[in-house]
């Protein structure tokens, strides 16, 4: 198959983002022509002037439209592309120089229709938002990339990072107006309609994610609202780790009643994995600071996914609640 890429990159209020995604493009190491098309999803802070200031070093497709969200943004975007292989990326992650032409690797010796990436903290990123990134990306919680071998089958890509071909894209119909949770719904359909997911290690992107302690939180907490939506349409894909933060949450009070009571030996096992969870982030960014701060992250992280999963079961499976009545703010009107 001769691959032709286009960028899509929905954007929403975030032109200083599009400048640093777009002058990381103008850097990478790929040789061939590639589309970049950005989608500006009604915002009211434009990223027009920034997007003039790269027309004779990029090829940009720009479009403006009423807010209908992500998902619905990224179809119209793929649905006015040039290319044949779609690249979704956020608007606030940075490209390492190598990452098209790790892409274009991959698919060039293992054709998928649909790829997913690695994220990372930039070493310019703040301290917050290394330790968010630690948080969301470690093996020891569960935030992390699960299988970081280029296997296909069932990697679920996640759209900050995440590719798809034009035939999958139209044969699915694109993402669905959930948001978040978009990214996992259109991977499951995919695996349905007969297609295959893979894991690109190589092609990582830098990824801002959160940059204060309530939007995460917010982050978090929908990814908890959603889950259980997700398993309710596609119940062959639930699992038990999905529970984790949830029972994190019933061990902490568990054992600090229980420590109450004189049996401080539970929570010695939940001090214990705090202690592990500093070291590494300590060790991998050689800070105490971020060490500390990816300990309040992971707190964070479980608290705000657990409530939500739990609220969001409680009303999705066992009061039968419609999602999209109960859960409005989760779903974008096309």
């Amino acid at each position: 198959m001769n691959i032709s890429f286009s960028f899509i990159v929905p954007v929403y209020n975030r032109p200083n983002e599009i400048n640093e995604l777009l002058s990381s493009m103008v850097e990478l190491d790929y040789d061939q022509p590639y589309e970049i098309v950005i989608i500006e999803d009604g915002s009211s802070e434009t990223s027009k002037d920034i997007i003039k200031s790269y027309k004779d070093q990029l090829r940009i497709s720009y479009y403006e439209k009423p807010n209908t969200g992500p998902g619905d943004s990224r179809n119209y975007g793929m649905q006015k592309a040039n290319g044949n292989y779609f690249l979704i990326l956020d608007s606030d992650v940075i490209l390492p120089k190598n990452y098209l032409s790790e892409v274009a690797e991959f698919l060039s010796e293992n054709f998928v229709h649909c790829f997913g990436g690695p994220d990372d903290a930039h070493k310019d990123f703040s301290n917050l938002q290394k330790a968010i990134s630690f948080s969301m990306t470690s093996y020891l919680t569960t935030g992390g990339i699960r299988g970081r071998k280029s296997t296909l089958g069932k990697f679920q890509p996640r759209s900050f990072n995440m590719g798809i071909s034009k035939e999958a894209f139209e044969t699915s119909g694109g993402f669905g107006n959930i948001h978040p949770g978009e990214d996992p719904d259109l991977t499951i359909r995919l695996w349905k309609l007969g297609y295959e997911t893979a894991l690109i290690p190589n092609a990582k992107v830098f990824h801002k994610r959160r940059i204060s302690w309530n939007k995460f939180y917010t982050q978090v907490n929908k990814f908890g609202l959603v889950r259980p939506i997700l398993n309710h349409w596609h119940p062959e894909t639930s699992k038990l780790t999905y529970w984790f933060p949830t029972l994190f949450i019933a061990y902490s009070v568990f054992s600090a009643i229980a420590a109450l009571l004189g049996y401080w030996y539970f929570i010695g096992f939940w001090l214990l994995y705090f202690v592990i969870i500093f070291v590494n982030a300590t060790l991998s960014y050689k800070s105490l600071v971020i060490g500390y701060q990816s300990v309040v992250a992971v707190s964070v992280q479980f608290y705000g996914y657990g409530k939500g999963f739990l609220k969001s079961y409680y009303y999705i499976h066992l009061l039968k609640k419609v999602p999209e009545q109960k859960f409005k703010k989760l779903f974008f009107s096309k």
